[in-house]
């Protein structure tokens, strides 16, 4: 009970005077300014109260403390300091984050807006890629995929290449889950053909090539597939000579002799020795269900 109920008397007391100055007489600014001081130091001591609280009261001081951020968001507005607002929104959006995503992400959309107004871009980019976060951890993937693009498109304008390519590699993990491939693998492919002439990130080709080949084969389609494979050995020769080339052709050779067991094993070998990640495991059963729902076909006509 002790320091949190002490933190948390503070900080209703800090709240009680914040709201007389408010409905008070105010000379010019200066009654905003004094509310925000106040505010501020409400918005902590609720935060130390709830880092000292049981998990019940945490999320109600978590809850006061994002109220009271709102409110100082709100006096740098009237005093026209719109950084301070930003930055108070976003704290706002942190003490949210686990009591309520939407509300967490409706408080990290006002600082963007704000951020785009005052030319701050970068933060506004990096808030971006949050809301998305927020989206993605709560299994809300078409909003995080909405969020992850407009972080990209602000990142790659602010030329901040590497987190840009980060946000898209999401938008094209989360399309191709959605089954929109042709999405999926224009990223990819994009993000292979840009890293090609870049000495640190050359090394991550193959595995784009790799992953674009995937959503080709998830489109059950042999010709798309061996098309693909041929333009990308074209694209960087060194390709050819990878495990992930010889995996993808293998792969397609399967399909292309509606062989199963071929199929199986090809997966199983190249998982033994670069262990697939959920993603690849989830796209590689979707093709073999196909090749199953073709020889099941194929079956009933005989």
């Amino acid at each position: 009970m002790g320091d949190h109920h002490h933190h948390q008397v503070r900080a209703e007391e800090f709240e009680k005077k914040a709201e007389k100055k408010l409905s008070g007489w105010g000379i010019f600014g200066s009654k905003y300014e004094d509310a925000a001081d106040l505010l501020e130091k409400a918005a902590n001591s609720f935060k130390l109260a709830k880092s000292l609280s049981t998990f019940n009261v945490w999320i109600v001081s978590g809850d006061q403390a994002g109220k009271a951020y709102l409110k100082l968001a709100d006096c740098h507005l009237k005093s026209d300091s719109k950084h301070d607002a930003a930055n108070a929104y976003a704290e706002a959006a942190k003490c949210y984050k686990k009591v309520d995503t939407n509300e967490a992400a409706s408080c990290l959309e006002r600082a963007v807006n704000i951020f785009c107004e005052i030319g701050r871009l970068n933060m506004a980019a990096r808030y971006y890629k949050e809301i998305a976060e927020y989206y993605e951890a709560d299994q809300k993937i078409d909003q995080a995929i909405s969020y992850f693009e407009k972080a990209a498109e602000f990142f790659q304008n602010e030329e901040v290449t590497t987190s840009a390519n980060q946000c898209n590699l999401k938008v094209a993990q989360y399309a191709a889950q959605l089954e929109q491939y042709e999405k999926a693998i224009k990223i990819y492919e994009e993000i292979a053909c840009q890293s090609l002439n870049n000495n640190l990130l050359k090394y991550g080709v193959k595995g784009h090539l790799l992953n674009a080949g995937m959503c080709h084969l998830c489109k059950a389609d042999v010709v798309s597939i061996t098309n693909a494979l041929e333009k990308y050995q074209d694209l960087d020769p060194t390709f050819t000579g990878t495990r992930e080339c010889k995996f993808l052709s293998d792969l397609a050779a399967a399909m292309d002799e509606e062989d199963i067991a071929k199929f199986t094993d090809v997966v199983k070998e190249f998982d033994s020795m670069t262990p697939l990640d959920s993603w690849k495991t989830t796209m590689l059963l979707r093709v073999k269900e196909k090749l199953k729902a073709k020889e099941l076909e194929e079956d009933d006509l005989t």
